[in-house]
């Protein structure tokens, strides 16, 4: 077992609150005959776990939820014309969330851009064409009778951070509530986070994508994969990176639609 891994699981029964972990030695038991010990299935320890699919080695896990009783409408009628935090003071509108209320899949991204502050929809400029063409053009290669207006999308925040900039981390824990009640409400079977800003509120990890990226994760129970920002992508050194964009997509596809 590497480190890494250990390091993880340790981090994971501590955020439970367990503070201390026993590792089961050697039964003391009387020998059993060789036929019934020949068909007797050890129990795994604890330091070495079997991964469940389709989640990989590495994986983090956060504790799962309770399942949700509100709905998107509740949520947004909460958030009405939110003054929470500063990022209020230079939008047009507050982008909620657009797509199907009841997809398995959910794409969360970072927040509004110019176009998206505008019309008050998530990923409807440059970055969010590219992110259209992502979801359908692999559908359709994949075989997967899929549309983009099938699947949900939202960001980590609602407004759009001055002149682009990364969300700060106390912006990012206001929104963020509203956020982890929406993924809560539609439950997905899996969610695919859209950058480093999505998969550090999903995740609270401080790896870069390029390390996160194409293995599995869960936010509270939900698998979770991170792949790169459609923003990112549409930069044109970036393309190997469009290559594993594509890639992380594929699985996901086939993991919820399979």
């Amino acid at each position: 077992m590497n480190r890494e891994l250990l390091r993880q699981l340790l981090l994971y029964y501590q955020d439970l609150g367990i503070q201390t972990l026993y590792r089961r030695g050697p039964a003391q038991t009387t020998p059993s005959p060789p036929q019934a010990a020949a068909t007797r299935p050890e129990t795994p320890p604890l330091s070495d776990p079997v991964p469940a699919q389709p989640y990989e080695a590495g994986l983090f896990e956060s504790t799962p939820s309770s399942p949700s009783h509100e709905s998107l409408a509740d949520i947004l009628a909460d958030i009405g014309d939110c003054t929470r935090c500063r990022l209020h003071q230079g939008r047009t509108k507050i982008v909620f969330g657009a797509g199907n209320e009841k997809s398995p899949l959910v794409f969360v991204g970072e927040g509004p851009g110019a176009e998206e502050d505008a019309q008050g929809l998530p990923f409807v400029g440059r970055a969010g064409q590219l992110l259209t063409q992502m979801i359908e053009g692999t559908a359709r290669k994949e075989g997967i009778p899929l549309k983009r207006e099938q699947v949900y999308i939202c960001n980590v925040v609602k407004c759009r951070p001055p002149d682009n900039r990364t969300p700060l981390p106390d912006e990012m824990e206001i929104c963020g509530q509203f956020l982890f009640r929406q993924l809560a409400a539609i439950r997905p079977k899996a969610i695919c986070a859209l950058g480093a800003t999505a998969a550090r509120a999903l995740l609270d990890r401080k790896e870069g994508v390029t390390k996160l990226r194409g293995n599995w994760y869960r936010w509270r129970g939900i698998p979770v994969m991170v792949t790169y920002h459609p923003s990112y992508l549409l930069r044109p050194y970036n393309q190997n990176a469009k290559r594993e964009a594509w890639d992380d997509l594929k699985k996901v596809l086939h993991y919820v639609y399979d």
